[in-house]
């Protein structure tokens, strides 16, 4: 009986091969579906994040990361950058950066605070609130909602695997 390769191949397809992970090591079947899972959806986030911040380039003038700055302050106006920082779940050195070139475009002021002469209060300004009024909702709040929805273990246990690949893919840069 002749061998009807179309029929192989639907057989084949059920079958995942080994892959490589890259390194020279095979991979199984099933660790290979969920390293292209894994990749997929960083890829997906990437994504989202890149495409809203160039979204918002070219419709309000200011990046993805100066939208959700400007949206937290319309939010509540803040007495510090280590406080925007802890609010925008980023590093005080990059909301700085962010805030000096928001500030730089009259979107934000700096002002010394009222109640403690060693703070600066920062808020929007009559720009910066129009801006972030007509704004769409920025990709990171997105993400920052959709993580803090997952339950206490599943969150816990996405941010230590993702701690242990940042810090694997770290390893290798230094190899």
């Amino acid at each position: 009986m002749p061998t009807d390769r179309s029929n192989n191949s639907t057989t084949a397809r059920r079958r995942p091969s080994r892959r490589s992970s890259g390194n020279g090591r095979q991979l199984g079947a099933g660790a290979a579906t969920d390293l292209t899972s894994v990749l997929d959806s960083i890829r997906a986030i990437v994504r989202e994040l890149r495409l809203s911040g160039r979204s918002s380039e070219q419709a309000l003038g200011v990046s993805g990361a100066q939208l959700f700055v400007l949206q937290k302050l319309a939010e509540v106006p803040v007495q510090s950058l280590s406080e925007l920082a802890a609010r925008t779940h980023t590093d005080p050195s990059s909301v700085s950066v962010v805030v000096s070139r928001l500030v730089a475009r009259g979107l934000v002021t700096r002002s010394a605070s009222s109640s403690d002469a060693r703070r600066v209060d920062i808020s929007l300004s009559t720009n910066g609130r129009a801006l972030a009024r007509r704004a769409p909702r920025a990709a990171q709040a997105q993400l920052i909602e959709a993580a803090a929805q997952l339950p206490a273990r599943q969150l816990k246990s996405l941010a230590r695997d993702l701690e242990a690949l940042v810090e694997r893919m770290a390893n290798g840069r230094a190899e």
